[in-house]
């Protein structure tokens, strides 16, 4: 009884509304029994979707009209900079989370809240059993992972690694459009800080489902292979690529190089 949160059936206490879609957001939280909006400022894991311009700002001001809390998720957007996607666009989520790059990578989380939210979250607290609160428990505190996050925001999470990643990552992308022109492919790049990813489609998708329409299941494997054979290796999971404070001019050259190259290969094969 002290756990707290304890997960639902997602199929029964749960509202898909696509990105960029402020009407089917408008007709979920229409009931008025929605608890929270939960979403990245970017969409990631289907491959990049930029919001809208305004989108999030109006997603603010709906969530406020129906008693809803915003829930922001930076896991892959704290690369915008050293406050997230959230202090470069001005945003005011009520709950921000953080995934592993706050550790470097390793198993580590780090959450926020407004103090109104804390205050709710304390009350809930007061007024349960003793115990646990399901939050941490054997995983939390370990020393390599607050090792590492003192590192991250003493050492890599400053300005100007953030400079560093952004020039990097404005090269690559740049470059990248430069090759995708060359080979006459409808492609595009999308980019926000240090982190940039190519897209089999002639424009960028607004939403999950056209980014997933954009999937090409049997080129993005091939094309991973052959810049591997080249010497570079991406993410294994659709075409993204993260600029770090150790890459250089050198390594993007070499990217860019071997992205051309590859296409001459795969177009000829």
């Amino acid at each position: 009884p002290s756990l707290l949160g304890q997960v639902h059936d997602l199929t029964t206490t749960t509202r898909v509304v696509e990105f960029n879609d402020l009407d089917g957001l408008r007709a979920a939280l229409a009931a008025g029994d929605v608890a929270c909006v939960l979403t990245e400022p970017v969409l990631t894991n289907i491959g990049m979707v930029l919001p809208e311009p305004g989108f999030l700002q109006a997603v603010r001001a709906l969530t406020r009209e129906h008693g809803a809390l915003l829930v922001m998720d930076e896991t892959h957007t704290l690369s915008c900079g050293p406050g997230g996607y959230c202090r470069a666009n001005d945003l005011q989520p009520d709950v921000l989370i953080l995934g592993k790059p706050i550790a470097g990578g390793t198993p580590g989380a780090a959450y926020g809240f407004t103090t109104q939210v804390g205050a709710r979250m304390q009350a809930v607290k007061t007024a349960s059993p003793p115990g646990h609160s399901g939050i941490g428990t054997t995983l939390s505190a370990g020393l390599l992972t607050l090792r590492l996050m003192r590192t991250m925001l003493a050492d890599v999470m400053t300005e100007a690694a953030y400079a560093h990643m952004f020039a990097i990552a404005n090269r690559v992308a740049d470059g990248l459009e430069r090759v995708i022109a060359n080979h006459g492919l409808r492609w595009t790049v999308t980019r926000i800080g240090a982190r940039c990813e190519v897209q089999f489609a002639p424009q960028r998708p607004r939403n999950g489902s056209e980014a997933r329409a954009a999937f090409d299941d049997a080129l993005e494997p091939a094309l991973q292979l052959a810049l591997l054979n080249r010497g570079v290796l991406l993410t294994p999971f659709h075409n993204m690529l993260l600029a770090s404070p150790a890459h250089t001019e050198s390594d993007a050259h070499a990217l860019i190089s071997a992205f051309d190259d590859a296409l001459t290969g795969l177009k000829n094969a």
